[in-house]
Parts: structure tokens; C-alpha cells; sequence
């Protein structure tokens, strides 16, 4: 008998509770070696004052078993309350997060039944960072993050797990058409790692035609691997055309915790009714069974599971009229996955987890190469609304400004360029970035900077933010604005 592994678990809220008891028999009863450390998360832990949802002492438990087995939560409207996911992804570093999306056909509706495809998201960065600011009146910003260490680690670990899970074809998706430096690095690093994986076949496609893909021809896909708000898009198409989204596991992984979950919320309408369908959570349980070296008991439970399904026995969210046999609520589906432990299925393909290999993927950076960074400009934003905000006002005050050279360039008011020569028909907020550059483009220093907002605020306009114009390695590093 080997060793038992701890583990981290939450009951969570609204069905969480119902659906946790039911995976953990089917875990017990399958001889699952796992040492239960409960800890409380979610709405009671919110309301108790604490933004994050989780109290201290939780996070001292995830420290010590690294592995967290989680029902869903409910996350209180306001208040400042930050999501629990978020903030557990972000603090233990799990920078994957993976999807799997198979149909079960016909026991499972769906038009695909071919579909056999998991999705890999970037877990830490973009969006997701939650750095917003209210600048103006009337405009809000969210800063959109992407770092080349976050994207290789996230690329290659997709290339990992398709070496790993016999996988032939890895999609990127992005939207770099239109960010061509935050996405354009990403697919960057992306076309830069794929050539260390001859074996594997590689494609990409922009992000909106990606979607439409999967909607449409989810079958045609095998690994997916996106940035962090388009995979938590993607993986919910995804799992809605193979079925439902209350079957589908989730892990969140990283390179020393990893999370595991249901992807379904906490449906607090159906709390405590014994109705909720406890395979989303169940799946993802499966998968902790393989992250800590425990395939063959993933194994047995995925293969009872399925004979389930084809058995007929369904709680009512999959119930079918002529093909289920007997509808059930949560527990007695828990059970009747249990009497079938060591069997499999009939008609689905039988579940297989490699035996010979249990260790975790070990993700290992390149080391950075050295750049030489050059500042040649600023971008000064204007909070300004004065009279009928026109372009030509500002854009005329802003030209008295010479700064050792920096003298205004352009304006533009939400990336579309309105001075000098733009057009009358632009609507304009009372947010204008006005660009600063030297006729030639040559370096500037901070301090002509300082001066420049200097002579900024002696004209009456009140700065609300700056972003300094670098080239890297004489490569310009940001973006231009439409005809310039």
C-alpha cells in the first residue's frame, strides 16, 4: 500500500457542498490514497471581510500539500470582493490552465461526436491582471499584460502536454492582426518554440475565426493554446457544442501547486435540491489523480463513469427521453459510478493514462537576451473637455511646447488620430493622447520629460498618465496611430 497523498479540499458553496460529497465517496471507494485537509473558501469567508476568500490559514495548507481539489464558489456582487480563482492562480503561480472537451455520444447530446480537444489557456496575465483605472469622466482603462516569460511558459507547456498525451496538432490562437505587439509577441514566441517540435504539427488562426471554428468544426481541433481572456472564452464554446458545461474538469497548474475544479459555477438556485450533476468536479478530480501519480485510479473511475453514462443512469441536466434509463440525483449517481468501479465502457473508447511516466511536466525557460533600450518619446493623456472639444484648440496650446527638442507630434482620442489634420466627423471623449518626439526621433532623457509635463501644467491641462516611447535594440516598441 503506498503512502497517502494530502491534499487541499473546499466545500465551497451553493451545490459545491453536494457535489464535493459525492466526488470524495467515488475517490474512497475507488481506494484513492489522498489525506483530506479541509479548509473553508467562498461567500462566508467574503463576507466575513475578506476580499480574497480565503483566510490565511488556507493558504498556509495549499503551501504544504500543493495540490487543491475545489468545488465552485459564490463571489458576493460588490463590495471589492477579487476572485478567489484569480487570486489563488496568481499567488501559487499556476500559469496553465487546462480543458479538456471530449463528446460522449449519443448519452450525451451533441452535434460533434467526434470531438476530442483541450484547450490551454495562459492562467496569470493579460486582462485578467485586473489593472483598471478611471481616468476621466468619461473614460475607464484596463491594462492588457503580456510578457515573453509568460507566453513560453504557457506555449511550451502545450507543446508538453501533446508530447506527453500523444496529441499530433497544436493551435495558437490570438488576435494579432489588430494587437500587433501584445498578441504579436505571443504568436512570436509561439512560431519560435514549435520549431523544437518537428514532430508535432502547428497552425494558427486569429481568434474570432478560431471561435467560429469551434463552433462549427470543434472536431477539426486537437491542442488550443491562447491567451488568458480568449481561453476563458473558447473553453466554455468549446464545452457547450461537446455537450454541456457541467461536465467538463478543469486543472489549473503550475510548478509546484496545481488546482483542480468543476467549470460550472455554484448555481446557488439548485443548492441543496440532491439534483446537480457531479461529473464536472469529478473530472477534474480524475485529473488530480493523474497530476499526483495515481493513473490507475483515474483510471477506474473514468472507465465507471463512462459505463454510467452508457448504462443510463443521468441526473437531469443530461436526462434523455428513449435513451436515458432512470433520471437520478446527485448522490445516486455517485453511487451507481461506485458499483461500477472496474468496469468499462461498451461503446466509448476506454479510458488510458500512461503508467510509465507520473512525474509532473517540468516547464524550463531560455535564458533572456540582453537588449539595449533607447526612450525617443512620451505620450502625455489629457484630460480635457473644454468648449466643443475641438482637436484643433488643443492640438495648438500643446504646440507651444518645446522641451529640448520634444515638441507635439500628434493627437489621437480613442486611437483614431485627430491633430493635426484629422476629421471633422471624429467623435471625441475628454481623454487625447498627445504624442512628444523630436523632429528626428532621437533619444530624449527623463528629464526632458519632467519638463516637457512641466510646460504641460503651466498651460492649464491637467496630465493623467504618460507612457514613454522606447526602441529596443533600435526597433520601435510601440504602436503607431492611423496616417502617421
Amino acid at each position: 500500500m503506498s503512502l497517502k497523498r494530502k491534499i487541499t479540499v473546499a466545500y465551497g458553496d451553493g451545490i459545491g457542498p453536494e457535489i464535493m460529497k459525492a466526488t470524495l465517496n467515488i475517490l474512497h471507494a475507488a481506494d484513492a490514497q489522498i489525506d483530506i485537509d479541509v479548509i473553508e473558501i467562498g461567500e462566508q469567508v467574503y463576507l466575513k471581510g475578506i476580499s480574497s476568500g480565503m483566510e490565511p490559514g488556507a493558504f498556509e495548507s495549499l503551501k504544504e500539500t500543493k495540490v487543491f481539489l475545489k468545488s465552485p464558489i459564490t463571489t458576493p456582487q460588490g463590495g471589492g470582493f477579487k476572485s478567489l480563482n484569480v487570486t489563488t492562480r496568481t499567488s501559487f503561480g499556476l500559469f496553465a490552465n487546462v480543458r479538456p472537451c471530449k463528446a460522449y455520444s449519443p448519452y450525451i447530446k451533441t452535434h460533434y461526436p467526434k470531438t476530442d480537444l483541450v484547450i490551454i489557456r495562459e492562467n496569470e496575465e493579460d486582462l485578467y491582471a485586473g489593472i483598471e483605472h478611471r481616468q476621466t469622466d468619461e473614460v475607464f482603462q484596463c491594462l492588457k499584460l503580456i510578457s515573453r516569460p509568460g507566453s513560453e511558459k504557457i506555449v511550451r507547456y502545450a507543446f508538453e502536454y501533446a508530447k506527453k498525451y500523444g496529441r499530433k496538432k497544436v493551435t495558437c490562437m490570438t488576435k494579432d492582426n489588430i494587437m500587433k505587439l501584445a498578441d504579436g509577441l505571443f504568436h512570436k514566441v509561439f512560431d519560435e518554440i514549435a520549431k523544437e517540435y518537428p514532430t508535432i504539427q502547428t497552425d494558427h488562426k486569429i481568434i474570432d475565426i478560431g471561435t467560429a471554428l469551434i463552433a462549427e468544426r470543434p472536431d477539426t481541433f486537437d491542442v488550443i493554446v491562447t491567451l488568458n481572456l480568449y481561453g476563458d472564452i473558447i473553453s466554455d464554446v468549446a464545452a457547450q457544442v461537446t455537450g454541456s458545461v457541467g461536465l467538463g474538469g478543469s486543472a489549473n497548474v503550475g510548478e509546484e501547486v496545481a488546482m483542480f475544479e468543476a467549470i460550472h459555477g455554484s448555481a446557488p438556485d439548485i443548492a441543496g435540491m440532491d439534483m446537480a450533476n457531479p461529473s464536472g468536479l469529478l473530472n477534474g478530480a480524475i485529473m488530480m489523480l493523474v497530476h499526483i501519480g495515481q493513473p490507475e485510479v483515474a483510471e477506474k473511475i473514468s472507465n465507471a463513469w463512462m459505463r454510467t453514462l452508457e448504462d443510463g443512469i443521468h441526473t437531469g441536466d443530461i436526462f434523455q427521453e428513449g435513451l436515458s434509463s432512470k433520471k437520478v440525483g446527485t448522490q445516486e449517481f455517485a453511487q451507481a459510478v461506485i458499483e461500477r468501479l472496474g468496469q468499462s465502457p461498451i461503446h466509448m473508447v476506454p479510458a488510458h493514462f500512461d503508467k510509465s511516466d507520473t512525474t509532473p511536466m517540468q516547464i524550463k525557460l531560455k535564458p533572456a537576451v540582453p537588449v539595449k533600450k533607447t526612450l525617443i518619446g512620451v505620450d502625455v493623456f489629457v484630460d480635457w473637455k473644454e468648449g466643443d472639444r475641438d482637436p484643433n484648440t488643443i492640438g495648438e496650446k500643446l504646440r507651444e511646447i518645446n522641451a529640448n527638442g520634444l515638441t507635439l507630434q500628434l493627437i489621437t482620442n480613442r486611437g483614431v488620430k485627430v491633430f493635426p489634420g484629422g476629421m471633422r466627423e471624429t467623435f471625441c471623449t475628454d481623454h487625447w493622447r498627445c504624442r512628444f518626439q523630436t523632429a528626428d526621433q532621437s533619444v530624449v532623457s527623463h528629464r526632458d520629460i519632467l519638463d516637457l509635463l512641466s510646460q504641460v501644467e503651466k498651460l492649464g491641462f491637467d496630465f493623467i498618465k504618460t507612457e514613454q516611447l522606447y526602441a529596443f535594440d533600435g526597433v520601435r516598441a510601440y504602436s503607431l496611430t492611423q496616417g502617421e
